[in-house]
Parts: structure tokens; C-alpha cells; sequence
């Protein structure tokens, strides 16, 4: 059966380190240990002195100041992972934590897990292919030989690399390494552990490569595990839960995070908010379980962006800022279609193409499957059509040859409507209003990846409310609005009812607007 030996790097909330390190051994796994030597001596002393009769626990020899960004924390690793291979040889995995990690499974789950498969976990991916980096230098990384800290010394950081450009003091990766990146949260078998240090034993050209370049512990053992380990046996990802925001900053949990994070397919979660005594108190207690079933739906970074996203329609943050493209044309006429249920939508402008002979378009800001004609590439992302969405317009009005032209848009995409509005052209909206049964909003959670056909009943019906909120918020941010041109049909409303908002949006005869809103099969689910 597995064992864990844990790599521990940490550098606050002694107490934390404590009660991590003892639940931990608890369930008969083992805990090596650096703490920061940055931090004050008297909390080190503290976690030295409440762990030293705990066999399960070993510190590092020596304790290095960390950094982030620097070879430091590589090198604490390195300290950490030599120390507990040699305090525990019955060690058969090891996994990297931090100390705002947490279990988020018990330790029988664990090491059932880590027996299932033979196999690294490490998330790595090409370095030079791959837009795992999102946003600063890149290469820039590796080329260059950086003594100073962008963070802490940014001006030398950035003065030291323009010298070594100037000079042209570029330098070459070890001709027989591929350059790997990811996330520093790995867990790896002891013989990969072995590999890698006999190998940094009679490689120290790699280490002195290693030692100089920016943030190595994206890169370091990413790339020695796929240059020493068949790539059969890796699965690149990680074990540990993490979620980033848009700003690039990790994610908190809190004490009513406790059902999100047990039902995510991982063994850890980063980052645990250091106050959320309650959370800690149940994952530390879920870890020494037995026979715990557990439920997995990993729904949880499609909930996260789903609820957070609310922010970027004006309700924590300003609202993106769209940009601006040429006119559309004074003289034409775009109508919008606008429905949460996108079936629905899609019916009535079929219908209506096939009563007015119109031209009519699906969701092409919200569905890549949309079918366009071939514009030279512009349609071909939903990025390239958002972007360019004014001249993506204006070239199906030409390729169509037409001055009317009907969209379907979601209600989420009202700072998208407000800019057609601002357009020279003549601009109407129609809002189909539907009714929405519990049954067909749990569906829809489902459809866009906000629970799974495992999430627990509790979290569905906590996600509810928070779902028909939302439908309805957006049905009144377009009202608030104050579009001109505005109508509505309704899914409740007769017949008669919906015909005369229809012939006003669509400018035509009252007879073929009964014929459009006399569909049967209109709202049907």
C-alpha cells in the first residue's frame, strides 16, 4: 500500500504546521519539513519542539531564506525531498504541499488512488510551445542568467537582462533537456525521486543552468521527470486543487467551501484561508476517515467562473470595455433576438427566415458551432468574432446583400447589445421571456458545466436559486437599459398577444407575424 512522505515548505502560522504535520502522521504517512528561515526563529523553535517525538516527522538539515521566483525554493525542495528519503524508506510516494494546502480526501482514498496507477503526477508541458505562460517574459526566463528579483529588485531585474541583451549574453538550454513547464504541486513515486537526484549527482551543469533562471520550480523537476520517466508513466496534472482568477491571483477558500472542495477529483486543495478553523477542523477530521464514499462531480472551476463572472456585468466590478469598430451602416437594420433558452430562440428565427425570407443567424457570440459563411478567417473564433464584431456585421449585411439582418444574442451580453445600439445603424431588440421549471435549470447547470450527473443533490439545490437570480437579473439589466426598439414576447402570453410586438420588431405585416408566433412547437423544452 502507498505511503506518503510530504514535502512540507511553510513559513507561517506555526500552530497550522502543527496540526498539519500531526493529521498527516496520524493516518501513517510521513512529513519532511522546511520553514522559511525568513520567518522568526521562535515560531521554528515552536514547531520544532511540538513535533519532536513524532518519528513521522523530519526538518531539513539546514534552512535557506525562500523567494519567490528564485532557485531558493527548488532548493528547499531539494533539502526536504533528500531528507525524507532518508528518514523513511518505506516512502513510496512524495507528495509537495505547502502549508495552505489541505486534504480534501481521506488518507484511505489517498493511497487507493496512488496504488491504482504505476504512474508521476506532474503537470508539465513544452516550454516553448505551449501558452502555459500567459502574460510576462518567456524565454526570457531561461536565456538569461537572473541574480535579482523582479518582485523585490525590479529595476536591477529588468536593467540586468537588458545588459545581457546588449551584450549578447544569451545562453543555450543542456542540449539534451526539453524544457517542460507547470505547476510546482506534485507527487512523484520514490524511484522518479531516486532518478533525479543520482542524476543532479553527475549532472551539475544542470543544476548550475537551473540555478540562474526565473522561477525554476515551473520548470526544474517538470523537465528532469519527462527526461528520465517514460511518458507512460506520467499523468501530467496535478493532484492538488488550485483555481486562479482572472487577475492572475489564487483563489481562497473559506469555512462554506467544505462540499465544493470533497467533491473536486484531487487529493489537496491551495490555497485554505489560514481563519477557516471550521474548514481545516472537518478536512483534518475527513482525512483519518475510513470507509468515506466520495462523490465526484468537479464541477468546481466552471462554478467559480460561472459566480464570479457576475462581476463583469457591473455587479462587483466595471463592466469590460468593448472595443470600437467601424459603423455597421446608417441605413440598415440589425435586430436582435434575445432568450436564455437558446432552442427557443433558434426556432423563431428559423421561422421567421422561413416565413420572411430574411436573413437570420444563431448565437455567433456564444456558440463556435455557428454556422457563417467564410469571411477570410474573422469568423473563425469566437475571440475574432467578439472582437471584431462591427465589421463582422457589416460583412454578412454584404454577403448577404441585404439591408435587414436578425442575430440571436444571449441576455448576458448586454454591454454587447449597448455597443450595436451605439452603432449608426438602426438597432431593435426583442426579448423572448420563457419559463423555467427547476428541472430545466438543473439541466442547464449541467449543459454548461456548472454540476455533473454525480453532483450532490445539496450543492444543486444551493446552485438553484443562485441560477434563477440570475436569469432574472439579466432579463432586468436589458429593461433597465433603455433601449429603444425594445419588445417582448412572452412563453405565458396567447397568441394574439405575441403577434403584435413580433410585426413591430420585425417590420412586417400583422398576418405573417400570427403565422411566426402561431409555431406549436416554439417553446417547447
Amino acid at each position: 500500500m502507498a505511503k506518503i512522505a510530504y514535502i512540507l515548505l511553510t513559513h507561517k502560522d506555526p500552530e497550522g504546521v502543527i496540526a498539519q504535520s500531526e493529521r498527516l502522521t496520524a493516518a501513517g504517512d510521513y512529513v519532511a519539513i522546511h520553514y522559511d528561515a525568513r520567518s522568526a526563529q521562535k515560531d521554528y523553535d515552536q514547531i520544532k519542539a511540538a513535533l519532536a517525538d513524532n518519528p513521522g516527522v523530519v526538518f531539513t538539515k539546514t534552512r535557506v531564506k525562500c523567494g519567490w521566483g528564485e532557485w531558493s525554493l527548488v532548493g528547499a525542495s531539494l533539502m526536504a525531498v533528500e531528507a525524507a528519503v532518508e528518514a523513511f524508506p518505506r516512502a513510496t510516494h512524495f507528495y509537495m504541499l505547502s502549508g495552505d494546502c489541505m486534504p480534501i480526501k481521506s488518507a484511505e482514498y489517498a493511497h487507493s488512488f496512488l496504488d491504482r496507477d504505476d504512474v508521476d503526477y506532474i503537470e508539465s508541458v513544452d516550454f516553448f510551445n505551449s501558452d502555459w505562460i500567459k502574460t510576462g517574459i518567456k524565454e526570457e526566463r531561461l536565456v538569461y542568467r537572473h541574480l535579482f528579483n523582479e518582485r523585490t529588485q525590479k529595476e536591477w531585474f529588468y536593467r540586468s537582462m537588458r545588459l545581457q541583451e546588449k551584450l549578447g549574453l544569451r545562453r543555450k538550454v543542456p542540449a539534451d533537456l526539453q524544457m517542460q513547464i507547470g505547476s510546482q504541486w506534485w507527487c512523484l513515486r520514490r524511484r522518479t525521486i531516486e532518478f533525479i537526484l543520482e542524476f543532479l549527482a553527475r549532472r551539475k551543469d544542470v543544476l548550475r543552468f537551473f540555478r540562474t533562471t526565473w522561477i525554476p520550480d515551473e520548470t526544474f523537476f517538470q523537465t528532469l521527470v519527462r527526461h528520465l520517466v517514460p511518458e507512460h508513466e506520467i499523468r501530467s496534472r496535478t493532484l492538488t486543487f488550485l483555481m486562479f482568477t482572472d487577475y492572475g491571483m489564487p483563489v481562497t477558500f473559506y469555512n462554506d467551501h467544505y462540499d465544493l472542495l470533497v467533491s473536486q477529483d484531487y487529493l489537496f486543495a491551495r490555497k485554505i484561508s489560514q481563519d477557516a478553523k471550521a474548514l481545516k477542523d472537518r478536512l483534518g477530521k475527513l482525512y483519518t476517515s475510513q470507509n468515506v464514499r466520495f462523490q465526484i462531480s468537479n464541477e468546481g472551476r466552471s462554478l467559480f467562473q460561472f459566480l464570479t463572472g457576475r462581476g463583469r456585468i457591473g455587479r462587483r466590478f466595471a463592466p469590460r470595455f468593448w472595443e470600437r469598430e467601424s459603423s455597421i451602416g446608417r441605413e440598415r437594420q440589425l435586430m436582435m433576438v434575445t432568450c436564455k433558452k437558446w432552442h427557443v430562440a433558434k426556432r423563431l428565427v428559423d421561422r421567421v427566415r422561413q416565413v420572411t425570407n430574411m436573413p437570420a443567424i444563431d448565437y455567433l457570440f456564444n456558440e463556435e458551432a455557428t454556422h457563417l459563411p467564410d469571411l477570410g478567417g474573422i469568423q473563425s473564433t469566437l475571440e475574432k468574432r467578439t472582437r471584431h464584431r462591427r465589421a463582422l456585421v457589416r460583412m454578412l449585411f454584404d454577403y448577404w446583400e441585404t439591408d435587414k439582418l436578425i442575430l440571436c444574442i444571449d441576455p448576458a451580453n448586454v454591454d454587447l447589445m449597448q455597443d450595436f445600439y451605439n452603432d449608426k445603424a438602426a438597432v431593435r431588440l426583442l426579448e423572448v421571456e420563457c419559463d423555467f421549471t427547476d428541472d430545466y435549470l438543473i439541466g442547464h447547470a449541467r449543459r454548461v458545466g456548472l454540476a455533473g450527473d454525480r453532483t450532490p443533490q445539496e450543492t444543486i439545490d444551493r446552485l438553484l436559486p443562485t441560477i434563477r437570480y440570475d436569469v432574472r437579473f439579466e432579463s432586468d439589466r436589458i429593461r433597465d437599459a433603455g433601449f429603444s426598439g425594445f419588445h417582448r414576447i412572452r412563453q405565458s402570453a396567447s397568441v394574439d398577444e405575441n403577434t403584435v410586438p413580433l410585426a413591430e420588431f420585425l417590420d412586417i405585416p400583422v398576418d405573417k407575424a400570427r403565422e411566426i408566433a402561431a409555431t406549436e412547437y416554439l417553446f417547447v423544452d
